[in-house]
């Protein structure tokens, strides 16, 4: 059983509960000691970070319970779980290379640590974390991935259909998931976090000014956070972070594409080192189906993670979609449908293949919300 806020911790300290099998996440146990010491045997109990004072705990220790301290000396606190834009760009006016998501793009490419045990260790609690945090945010939401590539330009005709996608599936009460960077994934996730079309292109003209991430992300990400501001300071009913079912725009990003910022215009961050359980995590949540705009290398690797489970799924299951947009570019500039249809071929993921032309075609395809 996970406790993950003191309000719990009291509540099971007041039952008299059992503390054996007790995972204790990132809480502060400063005044805590009496109580559990009135426990006596600890064995079992695991403290996972947090802020654990000396004396609480060598009681912790010598009572038989396991002690996972926090980590002083990196960038990222692995206990911590989803991030808000906010905890991202943390001192950005002194340039993108100071905030928390740069330093720990830095860290995690630096050729010292890449295979030092204890970075490793770090690396995957705090990927674990975000994924146990990730799986209750989802739970109970009707999720529609969308996918596209990174090079979109803001200001561009194809940013705003990405947008309006985005604002479309949200207002239908789906959660909108993407890749959390810029392009067509920021125009998605920007869609979705505003409450109205009339917001839609104001957002869209505040920020049309700085059209890429490049060269300067520090721009990028200023102009956006401004916007950003301006959605959630002029609608009451957007909430400006939140964890709730309120909530409309993710973002799942990765530090393995380090050059790719995450952009803010999601309401949460899921932002991983692993790439690989980044990838998986994002199509396997996608319950709703899964939206594929222009794209390149890695939108098209994306297709194929999709398209595998697709391929094995049992005759009897009901299959999410999976929709690709832009006929000629999926059977032209990059012609991957015609491999899909070969794949499909007298399967019943041939049910769940959908080639379209434009925006508006997609949500009639997605799958209802429960």
């Amino acid at each position: 059983m996970e406790i993950e806020t003191l309000d719990e911790l009291d509540d099971h300290l007041d039952s008299d509960g059992p503390l054996r099998g007790l995972r204790l996440q990132d809480l502060d146990l400063t005044s805590y000691g009496d109580r559990l010491a009135a426990h006596g045997d600890l064995t079992g109990l695991v403290v996972l970070g947090g802020t654990v004072p000396v004396a609480v705990a060598e009681l912790l220790l010598t009572r038989g319970a396991i002690l996972f301290p926090g980590v002083a000396d990196a960038p990222v606190d692995p206990w911590r779980g989803l991030y808000f834009p906010s905890d991202l760009y943390a001192g950005l006016e002194g340039g993108y290379a100071a905030t928390p998501d740069a330093r720990a793009y830095a860290w995690f490419i630096d050729a010292r640590l890449r295979t030092d045990a204890y970075c490793t260790l770090v690396r995957a609690i705090h990927d674990d974390s975000v994924t146990d945090e990730l799986d209750e945010f989802v739970q109970g939401r009707s999720v529609v991935g969308i996918m596209g590539g990174h090079a979109l330009q803001r200001g561009s005709a194809a940013y705003a259909r990405a947008a309006g996608l985005g604002h479309a599936l949200a207002e239908e009460g789906h959660l909108v998931a993407t890749g959390g960077g810029p392009g067509a994934m920021e125009a998605a996730n920007l869609g979705a976090l505003c409450r109205s079309a009339a917001a839609v292109e104001e957002t869209m003209g505040r920020i049309a000014d700085v059209p890429g991430f490049r060269p300067d992300v520090t721009s990028w990400a200023s102009t956006a956070l401004v916007a950003r501001d301006a959605v959630v300071g002029d609608e009451p009913q957007a909430p400006s972070e939140t964890l709730g079912p309120s909530a409309r725009s993710l973002g799942i990003p990765t530090w393995f594409y380090g050059h790719e910022p995450p952009n803010v215009f999601c309401d949460v961050i899921a932002k991983y080192f692993s790439n690989a359980i980044r990838e998986e995590g994002l199509l396997a949540r996608s319950n709703a189906g899964i939206v594929v705009l222009d794209g390149a290398a890695g939108t098209v690797q994306e297709i194929f993670q999709a398209a595998t489970p697709l391929f094995y799924a049992p005759d009897d299951t009901a299959l999410p979609p999976l929709v690709l947009v832009g006929r000629d570019h999926w059977t032209e500039r990059v012609p991957v449908w015609a491999a899909l249809q070969a794949l499909a071929l007298g399967r019943p993921m041939s049910k769940a293949l959908h080639l379209v032309d434009s925006i508006e075609e997609v949500l009639p395809l997605l799958a209802p919300r429960p």
